[in-house]
């Protein structure tokens, strides 16, 4: 529910176990053939069918998007001068 409401977004889930692993393998497959033009969609079309789990509750965009801001302006201010203190 918390990355529903954080993103703003649906969350699906597949009924497999190490799902985590499960999509790093399929971006590292795709990966391999992206020289050759295939879509990520192509590469994942025989995934199990995910299904919805949760969906983001009322309000909760109000609070988070000022926060992934800030957090996005953290991150970058790490990632081009990662030797200053935030």
């Amino acid at each position: 529910q918390v990355l529903s409401d954080v993103f703003n977004a649906p969350v699906y889930t597949i009924d497999t176990a190490n799902s985590a692993c499960l999509g790093s393998a399929y971006r590292a497959i795709h990966g391999l053939v992206a020289e050759r033009n295939v879509s990520l969609a192509d590469v994942v079309k025989s995934a199990p069918e995910p299904r919805l789990a949760v969906t983001p509750t009322a309000g909760a965009e109000e609070i988070y998007r000022p926060l992934l801001k800030r957090y996005a302006e953290l991150e970058q201010k790490v990632i081009y001068n990662p030797t200053s203190s935030c």
